[in-house]
C-alpha cells in the first residue's frame, strides 16, 4: 500500500482549519446576538420596575375611589335591602 500523500492531509487540515474559523465566526455573531438581546431584557426589567411603582400609585388611587364610592353608595344600598324607599 501506498503512503499517504502529504496533498491529502494538508487538504484535510485546510478544511478542519476552515471549518473552525466558519464555526468561530457563528460563534461570535451568535454571542454578539445574545448580548443585544440580554441588553435588550436589561432595559425591559429596568422599566418594568419603574411602571410596578406607577401601577402601585394607581391601585391606591382606585382603592381610595371604591371606599369612598361604597361609603357613598352603600348607604343607599344598605336602606334598598331593608326594603325602604326614600
Amino acid at each position: 500500500m501506498p503512503p499517504p500523500s502529504t496533498t491529502t492531509s494538508t487538504s484535510s487540515t485546510s478544511t478542519s482549519t476552515q471549518n473552525r474559523t466558519r464555526q468561530y465566526a457563528h460563534l461570535a455573531a451568535q454571542l454578539a446576538r445574545l448580548n443585544a438581546l440580554v441588553a435588550d431584557t436589561e432595559n425591559l426589567l429596568r422599566m418594568t420596575a419603574v411602571q410596578a411603582a406607577y401601577v402601585r400609585g394607581l391601585g391606591g388611587w382606585m382603592g381610595g375611589v371604591f371606599m369612598a364610592s361604597a361609603k357613598v353608595l352603600g348607604e343607599d344600598g344598605a336602606v334598598v335591602e331593608r326594603g325602604e324607599q326614600r
